[in-house]
């Protein structure tokens, strides 16, 4: 559990200058998240090997994050089953070597990144 969500019941994401949302940890990872983070660490050759893995698993995964052979995708928790995760990081280390990878469910510092995108994607267009 986060230090947030220990010590307050409540908190609010101010972006921008302005209070963006409010609600308990739980809600706003409810509202704000829907996602599992799947990170994975391969060489370099391997990426698309990755990219391929996290296709098949969802067709909705939105890729995050890469940098040198590291690839993070948010993959939305209606669509994925994490039992098929884990087969398909086994079948994938059959091909490839896979240095690291993990699976975690939304954090609020996601939640933060998130809203604060949002609140400049709006005042980017305003």
């Amino acid at each position: 559990m986060e230090e947030a969500e220990v010590l307050c019941d409540r908190l609010g994401i101010f972006a921008d200058g302005s209070l963006q949302c409010i609600g308990n940890p739980k809600e706003l990872k409810a509202r704000y998240g829907g996602t599992y983070v799947f990170t994975m660490t391969t060489s370099v050759a391997h990426e698309k090997g990755v990219e391929n893995l996290v296709q098949q698993l969802s067709p909705k995964a939105n890729k995050i994050y890469h940098i040198s052979g590291t690839q993070k995708f948010e993959l939305p928790k209606d669509e994925v089953k994490i039992a098929k995760v884990f087969q398909a990081v086994e079948i994938a280390k059959r091909s490839f070597t896979v240095s690291a990878w993990g699976l975690a469910d939304t954090t609020l510092e996601d939640v933060f990144i998130k809203v604060a995108r949002g609140a400049q994607a709006v005042d980017t267009l305003s």
